[in-house]
């Protein structure tokens, strides 16, 4: 029976821990990734987390194995990784990915809306006029 998006969700909700803003700030604070799997136009249009580091969901497996010449240095397994994304799906799916790539340290922040709501320091997009 095929996989559905739901189902590919729950899993990842299932396996990757959410953590609270103020969790999150504590693990930052003592070495953790936080990592934006939002898309290049999200972060422009809305901004990002002072301090996160950007990789697109699209490139994440690519950027994520040391094997590739595309791995980011950022990642690495004995790294703790918080991820985030707008609302939390994909994030999810990403830590579920890390995880199967051997990061065991994988944990999911859920949205770009809950870190600011929660006053995570943010840099607002800039606006590039007209």
């Amino acid at each position: 029976m095929p996989v559905t998006a739901k189902d590919l969700l729950a899993a990842a909700n299932a396996e990757v821990p959410r953590v609270t803003i103020a969790e999150a700030q504590e693990m930052i604070a003592k070495g953790a990734l936080l990592l934006d799997v939002r898309d290049a136009p999200e972060l422009e249009a809305a901004g990002r987390a002072v301090g996160s580091h950007h990789i697109p969901r699209g490139m994440l497996e690519f950027r994520a194995d040391a094997t590739t010449p595309y791995h980011d240095p950022e990642l690495r397994q004995d790294r703790p990784v918080i991820l985030h994304c707008a609302s939390g799906g994909r994030s999810a799916l990403a830590g579920k990915l890390l995880k199967d790539m051997g990061y065991t340290q994988v944990y999911n922040l859920g949205g770009f809306k809950d870190w600011k709501e929660a006053g995570g320091p943010v840099e607002e997009p800039v606006d590039k006029g007209m």
